[in-house]
């Protein structure tokens, strides 16, 4: 007899990740006046946007692709985040660079 298999967590979907790091920063950020705001103007969360798809990416076996849209993030943002690297929810980088 074998022991059954350790039920998985459900992977929490990648919009639903990302409406929740928007969220972060509107709540912590007393700057953040409004959602529009922080989705246009904050390099932070354009950055966590982009290791995100970059993470489900090198995740999900797709290395070179992960690796690429990682570059692209960090090309655009100024931001490195590894696409292995595990970043847990609600995240929020106030200051990327300087």
């Amino acid at each position: 007899m074998t022991a059954p298999a350790p039920a998985k967590s459900p992977r929490q979907g990648l919009w639903a990740m990302i409406r929740e790091d928007v969220a972060c920063v509107k709540a912590r950020d007393p700057a953040a006046r409004f959602t529009l705001e922080i989705w246009l103007t904050y390099p932070g969360v354009h950055a966590i946007v982009w290791h995100r798809v970059a993470n489900r990416l090198w995740t999900a076996g797709h290395r070179f692709a992960g690796r690429f849209v990682s570059w692209l993030g960090r090309f655009l943002t100024n931001v490195d985040i590894h696409p292995g690297a595990t970043v847990g929810r609600r995240f929020f980088i106030d200051h990327g660079a300087g």
